[in-house]
């Protein structure tokens, strides 16, 4: 990772995320960039925090649990950060293996319907 901080428009075009995205992750305080007058500079600490971010968001995990791993690192450190990580990813499998539970028994009724009504047009 290069040491050259990144402008905001960098910021959105390498994370491709909006600038409204951006100045609210900074509103929530996901983020704190350096400001120099208007601009803002994200170094790489930002950059890491927002490569974090957007991987929870991706796991599904909601803005507020990101912003308070975010906060355990900064308070207690990486261990800490990382006993937490590993409870949150505990409990974010579980639900996201019964929701993939939920879902394939909704193909299934779907798919059983459907052919149902295929085979009555013949």
């Amino acid at each position: 990772m290069s040491d050259t901080p990144l402008t905001f428009k960098e910021m959105c075009e390498r994370f491709e995320v909006t600038p409204r995205t951006l100045r609210y992750y900074e509103y929530i305080e996901l983020l704190a960039p350096e400001k120099q007058g208007r601009a803002r500079f994200y170094g790489r600490r930002e950059i890491a925090r927002m490569i974090l971010i957007l991987r929870g968001r991706r796991f599904g995990f909601s803005l507020e649990d990101i912003r308070q791993f975010l906060i355990i690192y900064e308070a207690e450190g990486t261990r800490a950060q990382m006993e937490t990580w590993v409870g949150m990813a505990d409990k974010q499998l579980e639900t996201l293996e019964a929701q993939r539970r939920e879902l394939d028994e909704t193909i299934s009724e779907l798919r059983k319907l459907r052919d149902e009504s295929y085979s009555s047009l013949k």
